[in-house]
Order: structure tokens, then C-alpha cells, then sequence
């Protein structure tokens, strides 16, 4: 049977235990022999009575007899009476267990079954899978679970209402429940997420990409819902009890098996949601590996920032021309106790979906201002900003405030912001970058050539340096030394009188092409790695470059606190984590 059929319907096979020893009650109660056995003794008497009263009644009638005895007489009127009385409580009885009946099959079925969608919900899926798992494994089939999630719901309730939301669920439903076959369940698990069993041959599982292309193309024609058109698309991760490619079997215990399918349905889902969503994917151990490392991060964030692992390290910014340091850029270091020297390709972004950028920078952005308060006045110190903090209308109060707090002088301070910002909301962003240069903060156009900038916003919004993207950097050291977007991006600088910085300055072939270029500021592992803040101290101290007040030596951090020596998670080894 279909899932939209009332949950009374499918069976004992789906029907709880306790649900099942209650039927068994009302049943024994639907044959009451205590009233049948009233009523039928009654009967008898009425019977063994009335064959002595009546005779002799007619005989007083007609022939002048005696009459019958007022003892049996009333006897008769008795049996009378208890045939009435046990019949009709029988049929009180009857009528009221039918009518509990019917409140319990309508209780059970609003329990199983959802309101709007009049799809299975997450409990009676359960059963259903179950069920249907075992039918399969009777037949030699397997059973597949596609979880589906409607890409984007929550912008749909916020632009057009919780009305045309619900519209777009029963329509979904009922697009998706016209696709499915015979044996199939639909559920609707809560919120826009929607699941489905069905069964497949375990040698082909053709049939389940038969169906969720099917569902595509009934899920991406547009929604006409109340004046409104909305253009859906949806996001399906699919498991199979088959083990297919050497996946983990799943348990055969019935409960686990579900939620196993589930679970793994689940993952695939959040897979296809990774990947730019609108798509589907079957299920791999490797997902569950990734999601369980991923997880196993954000937890690890969380307690970095609690514990204070996150600490700036800083890389050289110099005079191409003459050598000369003329400061450094802040970058972000995470010392995990747990997983030793994590990259920031992979934290940063993973702090920025679970909503944590803005709690590290600040951390970092106030150790950077204690940090390079102790430096030479000469020295300016530049920090990155995220696309997120940038969404914040009071950044800019909030950072002022910083400098006033660290009593660090703004014209030191270097913004740098990604040209991916400058699409996102350019009228906050001039407000932005308009407040912090009125108080003297410099503002540096980062990764300048890979984003969406374009000559209008670099002529009307107020930057004052660009930086160059290492990528085309490097391309300087390649055969032939090809430089005609750095040589073009330096002639846009200089004709928009914007200095410019170039990142990745790796070796003194590519020092050597800049050279020619003019004056530049560079940075790069040819004047070495990030360093630690003892170490750039130290540096500094060495090279006399101190602040005149600053005669108190930091204490430097004992080897057994530097897990330098625990390997390093790289971007490279887990992109996939990163949403990279």
C-alpha cells in the first residue's frame, strides 16, 4: 500500500507492540460473555417459565382454570427483563468499541502520518523501512534510501512568507509521490527534508537513478504558487542495504538497519549540499570519514578559542628595491594540542560557516595590536579581513575601538580586503572603508586580478594600495618570465597613483623582474616563513628596531608548548573538508 492510506491500514506487521496488545483487549471485549451470557440465560428461562405460565394462563382465560402461579409469573417478567437488559448492554458495548476504534485508528494515523503533506512522518518511516527491508530480503532485493532536502527553504519562508513555503512543500510532495513506484514509502522527516525507500535488483541499482533523475526533472519545473513562481531545486544523498563497494554492511538488526540507511542517506545529502547543492550522490565510507574529521574540527575550534591555540604569526613585508623592512602581515596559526599545526585554508572557512570568524579575528586582530605596538613606529602591521566581518554595519566602530583600547596608532594599521567583497554589498563596504581611512587606517585591495573588481570601484572607492596575487607572481619564474599582467597591473597602480604589494616572492628570479617593475612592496618566503611573535621580537630586537618603551622581553615559549613538530593538516589533504 501506498503511504497516503491511513496507517490502520497497513497492518500488524507496522503496528507497535503495544498498539497490537491493545487490538487484542478491544477484542475480547467485542465478545463479551459475561453480557452474552446474561442474555442467554435469560433466554432459557424465559423459555423453562413460560412453557409452565403461558399454558396455564390460557387455560384461566378460557376454561375458568386457576391460573398460573404469581411466582412463576413474575419469574417471566424477570427473564423479560434480563433479556432486555443484557441485549442492550451487548449492543452499548458493541457500539462503544467501535467508536474507540475509530478514535484510536484516527489517533494512530494523525501519529504517523503528516498534517500538511499527508506523508509519512520520522516515526512511521522507521516501521516502514523496516518493513520493507524485510519483504526485499524475502524476495532477494535491496532497499534504497534517498533523503531529500529542498535546496534553499529558508530564503523561500523569507521572502514570500510561511503560506507559500507550506504551498511549496505539498507541491513537492506530491511531484515527488507521482514519481515513485508501487512498493515505495514517502516521509516527510521534518522541515524541507523528505525521504524515500524503494527497492532495487542488488546487481542494478539503475532503478534508484532512474527515479531520482525522474524526480529532477519533476522538482526543477517551476512552482506557481499564489501570484508567486518559485524555481526549486533539491539536494539527494542515497544508501543501499547492498554493500555494492565494499561499504560497512548495514546491521541486521531491523531498528538499527534504519537508522543506519538513514544516517548514511544523510551524509550523502550533506555531500551533494557541499558540493554546490542541486545534485545527488550514493553514499561513501569516505564520506562518513570526512564528515566525522569535519566535525571532529569544528569541536576543535571551538576549544582553540576557549584555550587560546589560535596566536598570529607574521610574515615580512619589504622595500623590493632596497631590502628594507617596512613591516608585516598577520596571519592566522592554529596549534591544535589534538591535531598539531592545522593550515588556515583549512579552519578559516570552517570558522566562517559555523559562525566563529568573527570571535577569532578579534582575538587575533587584539594579540596583532599588543604585539606590534612594541615594534618601530616605521613598521606597519597588516590584517586580513573576512567577507563576514564585513557584513557587520559596526566593523569599523569595533576596530576603532580596538585601536583606542591597545592605544595603537591608526596609521599603522593596514585593511586588507578581498576583491570577493566587493560584490556582496558595495554600498557597506564604502561606508566601511570611508570611516576607517577618515581616521587614518589604510585600506589594501588583496588578491587583486582573481575576484570581481573592476576599474569603477578602484577609481570610486577610497583604496590605497593594491596587493598582487602570488598566482600571477609566480608565473614570473616560469620559462620565458612571462610578466604582462603583473607589468599590466603595475601600470594600472601607477596610473591611479595606488601603490602596489606583490605576494609570493619565492626565489631572486622573481625579486629580480620586480625589481625592473619600480618601486614595490613584497613579501614572500625569499625573505622567510611567517614567524611567531617571540620571533619577530627577537628579529627586531637584534636589528635595534624596537620601540624606545619597549624593554621588557617577552617570554618565549618553551619547546614542550610548540607542537611544531606534530605534523601539519594541510589543504591539500583534506580540501574536500574545507568545502574547498
Amino acid at each position: 500500500m501506498r503511504e497516503s492510506e491511513p496507517a490502520i491500514q497497513r497492518g500488524a506487521e507496522t503496528m507497535p507492540a503495544d498498539d497490537t496488545q491493545r487490538e487484542a483487549r478491544l477484542g475480547n471485549a467485542d465478545r463479551d460473555l459475561v453480557a452474552l451470557g446474561i442474555a442467554a440465560a435469560a433466554i432459557i428461562l424465559f423459555v423453562a417459565t413460560g412453557s409452565s405460565v403461558l399454558p396455564s394462563a390460557i387455560d384461566a382465560i378460557f376454561s375458568n382454570g386457576s391460573g398460573p402461579d404469581h411466582l412463576l409469573v413474575n419469574a417471566l417478567l424477570l427473564n423479560v427483563v434480563l433479556i432486555i437488559f443484557g441485549w442492550r448492554r451487548y449492543r452499548e458495548l458493541q457500539d462503544e468499541i467501535s467508536e474507540r476504534r475509530r478514535a484510536e485508528g484516527l489517533a494512530r494515523e494523525l501519529a504517523e502520518i503528516d498534517p500538511l503533506t499527508g506523508c509519512l512522518n520520522r516515526r512511521s518511516m522507521a516501521a516502514a523501512t523496516t518493513a520493507l527491508r524485510l519483504r526485499a530480503q524475502a524476495h532477494g532485493s535491496a532497499v534504497a534510501y534517498c533523503m531529500i532536502d529542498l535546496d534553499n527553504f529558508k530564503q523561500i519562508n523569507d521572502m514570500h512568507g510561511h503560506s507559500v513555503g507550506d504551498a511549496v512543500l505539498v507541491e513537492l510532495a506530491q511531484r515527488i509521490r507521482r514519481q515513485l513506484p508501487k512498493d515505495a514509502h514517502l516521509a516527510r522527516l521534518g522541515g524541507d527534508e523528505f525521504a524515500v525507500i524503494t527497492t532495487h535488483d542488488t546487481s542494478n541499482r539503475d532503478r534508484v537513478d532512474d527515479l531520482v533523475i525522474r524526480l529532477y526533472e519533476q522538482v526543477s519545473l517551476p512552482f506557481e504558487l499564489n501570484g508567486v513562481t518559485i524555481d526549486p531545486t533539491v539536494s539527494i544523498g542515497v544508501s543501499s542495504d547492498h554493500d555494492e563497494q565494499n561499504t560497512a554492511p548495514v546491521s541486521a538488526a531491523a531498528e538499527e538497519a534504519a537508522d543506519a540507511l538513514m544516517h548514511r542517506a544523510d551524509i550523502a545529502m550533506y555531500t551533494a549540499k557541499k558540493q554546490g547543492k542541486n545534485r545527488y550522490f550514493w553514499f561513501e565510507a569516505t564520506m562518513e570519514n570526512e564528515l566525522r574529521f569535519r566535525n571532529e574540527l569544528e569541536a576543535g575550534i571551538r576549544r582553540g578559542l576557549t584555550n587560546g591555540e589560535f596566536v598570529p604569526f607574521y610574515e615580512q613585508q619589504v622595500d623590493v628595491q632596497s631590502g628594507e623592512l617596512v613591516g608585516f602581515e598577520m596571519l592566522a596559526r592554529w596549534r591544535s594540542t589534538d591535531m598539531g599545526i592545522v593550515s588556515p585554508e583549512i579552519f578559516i572557512p570552517i570558522a566562517e560557516e559555523i559562525g566563529l570568524i568573527t570571535q577569532l579575528s578579534d582575538q587575533l586582530m587584539d594579540q596583532a595590536l599588543v604585539d606590534a605596538r612594541d615594534w618601530d613606529d616605521v613598521l606597519t602591521l597588516s590584517i586580513n579581513i573576512s567577507p563576514i566581518q564585513l557584513r557587520d554595519p559596526w566593523f569599523a566602530q569595533k576596530l576603532l575601538k580596538s585601536l583606542v583600547k591597545h592605544n595603537f596608532p591608526a596609521q599603522r594599521l593596514e585593511v586588507e580586503i578581498t576583491e570577493s567583497c566587493l560584490h556582496e554589498n558595495i554600498g557597506l563596504v564604502r561606508s566601511i572603508i570611508t570611516s576607517l581611512r577618515n581616521q587614518g587606517v589604510r585600506i589594501s585591495l588583496d588578491d587583486f586580478g582573481t575576484g570581481y573588481s573592476s576599474l569603477e570601484q578602484l577609481r570610486t572607492l577610497p583604496f590605497d594600495r593594491l596587493k598582487i596575487d602570488r598566482s600571477f607572481v609566480s608565473e614570473l619564474n616560469e620559462p620565458g618570465g612571462n610578466s604582462k599582467i603583473v607589468d599590466a597591473i603595475v601600470s594600472l597602480g601607477r596610473g591611479l597613483n595606488l601603490p602596489i604589494t606583490a605576494e609570493g616572492i619565492e626565489d631572486e628570479e622573481i625579486l629580480t623582474a620586480l625589481k625592473a617593475m619600480g618601486k614595490l612592496k613584497g613579501q614572500g618566503y625569499l625573505y622567510g616563513k611567517p614567524e611567531s611573535a617571540q620571533d619577530v621580537r627577537a628579529r627586531l630586537a637584534k636589528a635595534g628596531m624596537l620601540a624606545a618603551d619597549s624593554n621588557v622581553d617577552m617570554p618565549l615559549q618553551s619547546d614542550a608548548q610548540k607542537p611544531e613538530s606534530a605534523p601539519e593538516i594541510s589543504a591539500l589533504d583534506h580540501r574536500k573538508v574545507a568545502g574547498q
